[in-house]
């Protein structure tokens, strides 16, 4: 694909760098003469330093021949009025990063759905997408990162293996001995290295794992790695602007029910898949900025709001925030985010999620002790890339320290693997199909039509953990876990020719 980037920040240099991987025609254009100098020495690809809402700028970087615009400038309305330039060309794939809630709550449709309004086939809202992540987490004890998959009831779950853990020394082929339950250990992080294990591969302490199952066996498997299991019933967000409010807003709604919806009518709180514990019952917020603080106590009378300079060693023993059961540091500055998350719990909170910019931190977060670390920046790039890369890819994430990606994509009538079995055919080195949902066959097939059980042995309309003799069925959506670079290779054998 011909790709065009405006904005060349951690976002558009990451997005780039990913889609130049996967041997895609990258341009990009940034207003900054030195980041686009810094960009350029760093990249192999065009790189015109240029404003991108210059219609000279568009041409020069190939907009008559490209196949996608990505705006991701600082600027929600420049990303949109080049979005607007670009509408005369027919076919072009137009992507905008926009923060406004204003903005985007007249467009929902178009969040994770192609309508094409205002001239954009997709927005992108940073704030919701790691919202999303932090209410899943949360939903599941804060005990270790969280992917879910819509449409489907498996999640998967990093888990820290203790010494007193059953897993501790187990080899995998003998894994379900020690858990109950359809599980799929799908990827093992040791050492600050990235294995992708098989049958022979034997846990350790000290391990964390990628452990591929629905809710409730995933709740065992934290409990048999080590877990405390302890219930989350105080929770406190440093930081009320628009992710801390999100957060909130998400916490509360799902715990005061539809009367509360009523009262607010459809807002973008809407569309956060909310996984609140039950046993959640109170909301403390800390903000420094007194207007911010007035205007979240106007928003959630339900929670007690705290206008105090959270680096006050003297308002922590005050307020007693050690007695927390979990904080979420959702500042805008990622340095104070991760201090105070190390720092309350080393005061006694239980639990600790911290926002970050990008997986660099997010890496270093996590050595500290972090239970949970959410990378902003990878997570708006994942979404963009789930976008771009067509061939039925639904969605990408990127897990780990960012060397593994997790795909979804719809199986296509006239894909390679259609009507085979996954023994009859290899996939790239180091992939693997982790997860298949039946339910998503094209409107208006039958599961009889579809065959939707994929083979004997599986339950129709069930997501199953697929072995060998998976008959690969048109309308199936799989999810993948592989290398990045192998993009292409896999939305060849599985995905609609390009």
């Amino acid at each position: 694909m011909r790709i065009i980037i405006v904005g060349a920040g951690l976002v558009g240099l990451q997005l780039a760098r990913r889609l130049i991987e996967e041997k895609h025609d990258v341009s990009i254009i940034e207003a900054n003469e030195e980041r686009a100098r810094h960009v350029s020495n760093r990249l192999d690809c065009m790189v015109l330093h240029d404003e991108g809402n210059s219609a000279s700028a568009l041409e020069e970087a190939g907009i008559a021949r490209a196949d996608a615009l990505v705006c991701v400038t600082d600027s929600d309305e420049v990303n949109m009025i080049i979005c607007g330039l670009a509408a005369e060309y027919n076919g072009l794939l137009k992507i905008a990063r926009v923060r406004n809630d204003e903005y985007v709550r007249r467009n929902f449709q178009n969040i994770g759905e192609k309508h094409s309004a205002m001239g954009i086939d997709f927005f992108i809202h940073p704030d919701v997408e790691a919202a999303r992540s932090t209410l899943d987490a949360i939903g599941h004890g804060a005990v270790g990162d969280i992917l879910s998959f819509a449409g489907t009831d498996y999640e998967l779950g990093s888990v820290d293996i203790g010494p007193g853990s059953p897993f501790n020394g187990l080899v995998l082929a003998e894994f379900r001995t020690a858990l109950e339950g359809e599980s799929l250990v799908a990827l093992l992080e040791r050492g600050g290295e990235c294995i992708l294990p098989d049958g022979t591969t034997k846990l350790a302490a000290g391990d964390r794992i990628y452990l591929l199952a629905k809710e409730e066996v995933l709740d065992k498997g934290f409990r048999l790695a080590g877990g405390t299991g302890k219930q989350i019933r105080k929770i406190g967000i440093v930081g009320g602007g628009r992710l801390g409010s999100l957060i909130a807003a998400g916490l509360l709604r799902a715990e005061t029910g539809e009367s509360r919806q009523k009262k607010t009518g459809r807002d973008i709180i809407s569309f956060l898949k909310t996984f609140v514990p039950r046993s959640f019952r109170n909301l403390i917020i800390i903000e420094q900025d007194y207007g911010i603080c007035k205007d979240l106590a106007a928003r959630f009378p339900e929670a007690l709001i705290l206008n105090e300079d959270i680096s006050d060693e003297s308002f922590v023993a005050e307020e007693k925030l050690d007695g927390l059961d979990l904080i979420v540091t959702a500042t805008d500055h990622q340095e104070l985010n991760i201090i105070t998350a190390v720092y309350l719990k080393s005061r006694g909170v239980q639990k600790a999620i911290a926002m970050v910019t990008g997986s660099g931190y997010a890496a270093i977060a996590r050595r500290l002790g972090v239970d949970v670390v959410i990378p902003m920046k990878s997570v708006v790039v994942d979404s963009i890339l789930s976008k771009l890369i067509g061939g039925g890819v639904k969605g990408l994430h990127r897990i780990g320290d960012g060397s593994v990606n997790i795909l979804e994509i719809v199986i296509s009538p006239q894909s390679q693997a259609a009507g085979k079995a996954l023994k009859d055919f290899r996939l790239p080195e180091g992939a693997l199909v982790m997860l298949v949902d039946p339910t998503s066959r094209a409107p208006g097939t039958s599961a009889e039509q579809s065959g939707e059980s994929g083979g004997a042995g599986y339950s129709p309309g069930d997501d199953f953990i697929p072995r060998g003799d998976y008959v690969c069925t048109p309308g199936h959506r799989v999810l993948l876990i592989a290398r990045p670079g192998a993009e292409a290779e896999i939305t060849k054998i599985f995905g609609e020719k390009q």
